[in-house]
C-alpha cells in the first residue's frame, strides 16, 4: 500500500516539475550567452574557468559569467563550517572585490562526467594560481558541476566545490579526463 502511494506521489511530483520546466530558464533576465560558450559540456566548462581567471585588477566579464548560469543557480563552497549558498550575483559581488586585489587563474586538471538525458554531473578537479606563470598552484580541489541542457544550450545549475586539504587530497582518479 505504502509503495503504491509513494509511486503515485512521485509520479505526480514528476509531472508537476515537468509542467513548469519550460518556464524555468525564462523567468529571470540573463545576458545572452555566446553560442560557442554553451554549445557543449566542454564549452561551458572551459567558459566558466576562463571568465573567472585573470590578473589582479583586471575586470572580469561578469555579463559573460552571468550568461552561463540558470536563473536559479547556486554556487556552493564547502569549508570547515559547512556549505555556503551563493547566487551568481553574490559571487560577482565577492569576486569583484577579491579579484581587484588578487590574481586568480583557475584551470581544470581532471574530470569525470556522467550524463542522463538532459542532465550532466561533472567532478572537475581544479588547480589555481595567483599569476599565470606561477610554478605551482596555491590551491586545488574539486568542483561538482550540475548542468542542464535546455532550449538548445547548456546551463550551469550548480557549482558545488571543496578545496583540497592535507587530510583530504584530491583522489588520483579525478586527475585525468574521461
Amino acid at each position: 500500500m505504502f509503495r503504491k502511494i509513494f509511486i503515485k506521489t512521485l509520479a505526480a511530483f514528476s509531472l508537476l516539475a515537468v509542467s513548469f520546466s519550460p518556464a524555468l530558464a525564462e523567468h529571470h533576465e540573463r545576458p545572452a550567452a555566446a553560442p560557442e560558450d554553451v554549445a557543449t559540456v566542454d564549452a561551458i566548462m572551459a567558459a566558466i574557468y576562463d571568465v573567472i581567471s585573470g590578473p589582479a585588477g583586471e575586470p572580469r566579464d561578469w555579463d559573460r559569467f552571468r550568461s552561463l548560469f540558470h536563473p536559479d543557480a547556486k554556487l556552493i563552497p564547502v569549508g570547515q563550517n559547512g556549505a555556503t549558498f551563493i547566487t551568481p550575483e553574490g559571487y560577482v559581488e565577492r569576486g569583484t572585490a577579491t579579484f581587484a586585489e588578487n590574481g586568480f587563474f583557475e584551470y581544470e586538471i581532471g574530470r569525470k562526467t556522467e550524463r542522463f538525458g538532459d542532465i550532466v554531473h561533472a567532478f572537475s578537479a581544479y588547480a589555481a594560481k595567483r599569476n599565470a606563470d606561477d610554478a605551482e598552484p596555491f590551491l586545488r580541489g574539486i568542483n561538482s558541476f550540475q548542468l542542464l541542457h535546455h532550449n538548445d544550450r547548456w546551463w550551469i545549475v550548480n557549482i558545488y566545490w571543496q578545496a583540497e586539504t592535507e587530510d583530504n587530497p584530491v583522489p588520483e582518479e579525478y586527475l585525468t579526463k574521461d
